[in-house]
């Protein structure tokens, strides 16, 4: 916990980032999850997990092109017109199902790229309170 917490006060002095929520609940299997949402800015923002139990994923590399995949991506677009349109096109091309995550404050259409990546679609909402996983709402997609 305490790593984790020094990363977050790092992203925040160097990139004069925000972190704009840190949430702990409920993990898959038990334990306690805990994840952050750190706003570096110009559109671009980490969001980085602390697992309860290990991944077996936690050694990593410093060397290019053996550090390992990135879990997922998640793009920003300004508003529900665009997120609605990007979540159309998503589901024409096969890479989504269409279902919209609404977290509160960012609501998501999660896809898969050409290469089996998990990616994201948010967009950030007005609202300042993140929902848990397990108050999360779910739109599916209506053709």
């Amino acid at each position: 916990m305490r790593r984790r917490i020094a990363a977050l006060i790092r992203y925040e002095e160097i990139f004069d980032a925000d972190t704009t929520f840190d949430l702990s609940e409920p993990g898959p299997g038990g334990g306690t999850l805990r994840h952050s949402l750190v706003d570096l800015g110009g559109g671009f923002a980490l969001h980085p997990f602390q697992m309860p139990e290990p991944t077996g994923y936690e050694g990593g590399s410093m060397q290019m092109g053996k550090r390992g995949h990135i879990d997922h991506l998640a793009l920003k677009v300004d508003d529900e017109e665009r997120l609605q349109e990007v979540r159309r096109r998503l589901v024409k091309a096969g890479a989504s199902d269409g279902t919209i995550t609404d977290f509160g404050a960012i609501r998501l259409v999660s896809f898969k790229d050409p290469d089996g990546m998990e990616g994201e679609v948010a967009r950030w909402t007005d609202s300042k309170r993140v929902l848990g996983f397990h108050e999360r709402k779910q739109e599916t997609w209506q053709d």
